[in-house]
């Protein structure tokens, strides 16, 4: 009977082990459809305008029509005028073009920049096995492996080789892009490591042997509880395996 129960066991541990695998494959898979410019690691994003940043509007050659604006949070600005101008969601010199071409409309010769003065809190969340889940506040330049350490690092059962970065693509289809930080720890080149945007998810998965484990604490030894079988489950399995 005893030798039956541990066939089944394997078999389940087995399966399980497989099916973390196969999962693994379907995130490099869909890592290879990533666009490549999403997955260039250290390389820096131009910066977008954000609700709640403040920007200022300054003028060369007509400094009466400076402002300091608040972007509103339907994404626009109010300007002398033009009135409501779109600025979320563009560039500083996206908007610094679409300025200059409706202010020409009006002015001769309109020479213009847009500075953003503040920001807005950048945040990120970091999930999965790591100490404390949840929004992190996103400096410039902070990398996935920094946000993991930010979040009190990675827990015992935690598979850094297997971590996820989810990204807004086209759309605002989620993109996901399989990062190794077990080797960015390791590695003599900081550039190993992946810098971060605002609203990117940093998802660490469990090991194959913590799945495992949990797997048959849920479907083997609590099943057992359930018959009545002493809580010696464990140990029973130990001393047969030395007969």
């Amino acid at each position: 009977m005893r030798n039956n129960l541990f066939i089944i066991i394997a078999l389940i541990v087995s399966a399980q082990i497989v099916g973390c695998s196969a999962q693994s494959s379907n995130v490099k898979e869909a890592e290879s459809m990533a666009p490549t410019a999403a997955i260039s690691p250290l390389k820096a994003a131009p910066y977008v305008i954000n609700a709640g940043d403040q920007l200022d509007i300054k003028f060369f050659y007509n400094p009466e029509l400076n402002e300091t604006v608040t972007v509103r949070p339907d994404g626009k600005i109010s300007l002398q005028l033009v009135d409501e101008v779109q600025a979320a969601g563009l560039q500083p010199s996206e908007l610094d073009d679409f300025l200059t071409q409706k202010y020409s409309q009006e002015l001769k010769k309109p020479v213009l920049t847009v500075i953003v003065r503040s920001f807005t809190g950048q945040r990120v969340y970091v999930g999965g096995e790591v100490m404390r889940a949840g929004l992190i506040t996103l400096p410039p330049g902070m990398t996935a492996l920094q946000a993991v350490f930010k979040a009190g690092g990675f827990r015992e059962t935690a598979q850094p080789a297997e971590t996820l970065i989810i990204r807004k693509g086209q759309d605002t289809k989620p993109v996901p892009i399989r990062i190794d930080l077990a080797e960015v720890m390791v590695a003599s080149d900081p550039n190993a490591d992946f810098q971060l945007q605002p609203d990117d998810i940093v998802y660490v998965p469990k090991s194959a042997i913590a799945k495992a484990n949990k797997f048959v604490n849920q479907y083997i030894e609590q099943l057992f509880l359930f018959r009545g079988v002493s809580l010696g489950f464990t140990y029973e399995l130990h001393s047969e395996s030395k007969d």
